[in-house]
């Protein structure tokens, strides 16, 4: 099955990475995806630098697949525009704040009198409801109010800012594929679409599935270096001798054996932990990186190189699982991890690329379209 979404018609009206990544995931499983966007809002990640081919890599990446009508929003025709394009699509995807939808009289109560099977996901910060609702957020905040960043990074320097958007994507991005999803199948059995209402902050307070249950229910409340899991043991990263790192997973009691024999640390009965990380600490602080690859490559113990982005392109493990595309352009993306027969690499849209094939579908003549132009309705 090479797109089983094939069918499905979505319009994306989100910026920024949690809707786009999302909408991206939909694309790469078959899906139609409309980008409704803005020509004159400035777009954070499409203008990233540095440009490939007038826009971001990280752009090219997030919208590949879809296509692009530029829309003013709060023009009076727009509304008209909208309806009819949701009288065609199944889901709607939105990442305003709450209330701006319904400002601009695009929000769900009124858009499922247009078509009642309508899926509609709205991805937000703190949700449709609670005193935080319309706040401002970005993932640093999302990751520090669950409570998810007070028992990251160590205790002498506390949290620290992530590389990887775990907010944005894991508990924004990915849950709203999951729950748009089980609409569908739902629909399919009560003929009816629904609302969906997607907190990033509620899903990162969800994603610490190991910790939070216990500090719920007695526990106490987790700290830094303070379990197994985040530097308390000797699950950690280790410094090599030529300033690289390695990471040691190796909890299992047969791992953890097969490390300690590997450096010839003496560990039965087995060390504490924190003596077993000190023995770690010094023998690994003796050689470089690579010297340690090599000793270490054929052992099953859990332990692997810090690599760089580039350096991980180009591993054996994701080169043999074709992780990294090349498009026709020459422009290198990560490919979808979905699990499903790959595809080939579809570009970006220009903003507003399909906008007189998306009108003309609809049925406006050239004319009409000439006159909303310069009424000012394409952004």
């Amino acid at each position: 099955m090479k797109t089983p979404l094939k069918g499905l018609k979505v319009l994306d009206l989100s910026t920024l990475l949690p809707g786009p990544y999302a909408t991206m995931m939909l694309a790469d499983l078959g899906a139609e995806v409309l980008r409704v966007e803005s020509a004159s809002r400035h777009d954070l990640v499409r203008n990233m630098k540095p440009l490939v081919d007038g826009q971001s890599a990280a752009f090219s990446y997030l919208n590949r697949g879809k296509e692009s009508l530029a829309l003013n929003l709060k023009h009076p025709e727009a509304i008209e525009l909208i309806d009819q394009l949701v009288g065609e699509y199944d889901i709607l995807i939105e990442q305003f704040r709450p209330g701006v939808m319904a400002r601009l009289g695009l929000d769900y109560e009124r858009l499922k009198k247009v078509n009642p099977q309508l899926i509609y996901c709205s991805i937000t910060g703190y949700g449709q409801t609670g005193p935080y609702r319309d706040k401002a957020g970005h993932d640093l905040n999302y990751l520090a109010l669950s409570g998810a960043a007070s028992h990251m990074g160590r205790k002498s320097s506390g949290p620290a800012p992530m590389g990887l958007q775990v907010a944005d994507v894991a508990a924004g991005s990915h849950p709203a594929v999951i729950a748009i999803l089980a609409a569908v199948i739902g629909r399919q059995s009560t003929g009816e679409g629904c609302y969906l209402d997607i907190s990033m902050a509620d899903n990162t307070l969800a994603l610490q599935a190991l910790m939070v249950p216990a500090a719920l229910n007695g526990a106490p409340d987790p700290r830094p270096e303070g379990n197994f899991l985040n530097g308390g043991g000797f699950y950690d990263y280790y410094r090599t001798a030529d300033d690289r790192y390695l990471s040691v997973g190796s909890l299992e009691p047969q791992f953890r054996q097969r490390l300690a024999q590997a450096l010839n640390i003496q560990d039965n009965p087995p060390l504490e932990d924190r003596q077993f990380k000190t023995l770690l600490q010094q023998k690994f602080a003796k050689q470089d990186l690579e010297n340690w690859c090599e000793e270490l490559a054929d052992q099953d113990i859990c332990v692997e190189p810090v690599l760089t982005v580039k350096e991980a392109a180009e591993h054996p493990q994701f080169v043999a699982r074709n992780m990294i595309a090349t498009k026709n352009s020459g422009e290198r993306q990560i490919d979808s991890a979905l699990g499903f027969e790959q595809q080939p690499i579809r570009p970006a849209p220009r903003c507003g690329e399909q906008g007189i094939k998306i009108m003309e579908k609809l049925g406006y003549s050239q004319t009409e379209i000439d006159t909303l132009r310069e009424a000012g309705l394409f952004d």
